[in-house]
């Protein structure tokens, strides 16, 4: 189970990169990049075949980010999510987060391993949406079922 310590420590960071945001503006992964923008977080988008995302430069991998991000949003297959933690690690990411609002999400138990070896901060599963104040009815109502069914972080 994820720790809210590690979520509102992931959260407190202002400088985050997003990895697999859609090309597509439509996508959640855009609604919740410019959720992110909106509530005041720099956010450096990292897909391999494009240039930019809403107007805002998008970086190919983790490592060219300059300056550095405190932070890394993964919203990416499991599969992928393997190769990024170790991209996230010799980029010097100290914090990591795979998305999942349904299925598997970006969640991997051989990248979670992997970043707990790292000494890397690990929230696994969960959608921001859930944890920003005042998130709207949908992940409101996540929230509070999953705190009354004893799954919200601690």
């Amino acid at each position: 189970m994820n720790r809210r310590e590690h979520v509102q420590d992931f959260l407190a960071r202002k400088r985050i990169a997003m990895v697999g945001v859609s090309r597509n503006a439509g996508d959640f992964s855009r609604t919740l990049f410019r959720e992110l923008l909106r509530r005041g977080y720099d956010v450096v988008p990292v897909h391999p075949a494009v240039s930019e995302i809403d107007g805002r430069p998008c970086f190919s991998r983790l490592q060219s980010i300059f300056p550095p991000v405190e932070g890394a949003l993964l919203l990416t297959t499991p599969d992928v999510t393997d190769k990024v933690v170790r991209d996230c690690v010799e980029a010097g990411i100290q914090r990591v987060w795979m998305h999942r609002s349904s299925g598997a999400g970006a969640v991997s138990p051989r990248a979670v391993e992997y970043c707990a070896s790292q000494g890397v901060s690990v929230v696994a599963g969960e959608c921001p949406f859930m944890f920003f104040a005042h998130p709207g009815f949908i992940h409101g109502l996540h929230g509070t079922i999953r705190k009354i069914t004893g799954t919200y972080p601690r």
